[in-house]
């Protein structure tokens, strides 16, 4: 009889193990103005990944030696660099060698496709970006009304000093600044998002690593103050000329020319627009329990 709970709970703590280490682990990557690891930002929701998905591996990457430093690099280290430091995290944690899913705030969406095309070592599952800035922006966060004449006044300021090489260099969000209006600019002197959207060539490594997501989730937050416009969150844009109208990723060129392969994982169901009421990364939990954390992560 003893013999037999004995088998019984090795047998209960074995299962145990091999629940904990089929959870997939998860990778966090912060926005603007953000840290790994504010106790009221991703701090707070890692505490709440760890309650829906006990024993999943969580890294909130942090890109610098301390918090300090890890919200001024999201403003002052170019973005090649922060992928490369991020892509060395990934490599050195064994935990994350069999994959993981990953998670982009803001900004933190596009620099994880960036990693996602740069780092085959980086084995993502699923890539969910909340609110990133995919096909860049023309505009200024809480500015109002496009149509608004200050707004657009600031922004040609912003724009005849984005594409300074310096600019380029120094300021993060230069680097997926989109001028609409000057295409050709855009194009050869961006030096982060024209080029991981393959806009000056094509990188084929590009376009096959991406390939090998499961599922890549756009979320827009149809309320959204910070991001002009907005429709970049899923990969849409203004038309080429003007910062009037807008297209969506399906009448891009980047999609019609499959520039990175997004009509395919399209045809295969791997692209999910998701949209959520609210401002920028403003959402509920339970939104984020049945449609990020149910389909996507468990």
């Amino acid at each position: 009889m003893n013999g037999s709970i004995l088998i019984l709970t090795l047998f209960s703590c074995l299962c145990s193990v091999l629940c904990v280490n089929n959870v997939t682990p998860i990778v966090l990557w912060h926005g603007m103005g953000d840290s790994c690891c504010f106790s009221f930002s991703l701090g707070a929701l890692q505490k709440k990944l760890n309650e829906s998905l006990p024993g999943a591996h969580i890294v909130s990457l942090r890109i610098g030696g301390n918090i300090i430093e890890d919200v001024e690099n999201g403003y002052l280290m170019h973005p090649d660099r922060q992928i490369e430091e991020a892509c060395s995290i990934i490599k050195a944690d064994s935990q994350l060698s069999n994959g993981f899913n990953a998670i982009g705030f803001s900004q933190g969406g596009q620099f994880l496709r960036g990693l996602v095309q740069r780092c085959p070592m980086a084995k993502v599952k699923n890539l969910i970006s909340l609110g990133g800035q995919h096909q860049g922006v023309y505009g200024l966060p809480n500015c109002g009304s496009l149509s608004h004449p200050s707004c657009d006044y600031l922004r040609r300021l912003l724009n005849h000093a984005a594409y300074f090489h310096w600019v380029q260099k120094k300021l993060v969000q230069a680097t997926y600044w989109h001028d609409p209006l000057n295409e050709d600019e855009y194009k050869n002197y961006s030096s982060f998002l024209a080029d991981i959207n393959n806009e000056r060539s094509i990188n084929t490594d590009y376009i096959k690593n991406l390939q090998n997501l499961e599922n890549f989730v756009l979320v827009k937050f149809e309320n959204d103050t910070m991001v002009q416009p907005v429709e970049t969150e899923w990969f849409g844009f203004y038309k080429p000329g003007q910062s009037v109208k807008i297209e969506t990723l399906k009448e891009s060129a980047l999609f019609v020319e499959d520039r990175l392969g997004l009509q395919r994982m399209d045809n295969q169901a791997k692209l999910h627009f998701l949209g959520v009421p609210g401002n920028h990364l403003r959402f509920e939990w339970k939104w984020f329990d049945e449609n990020i954390i149910q389909p996507f992560l468990k």
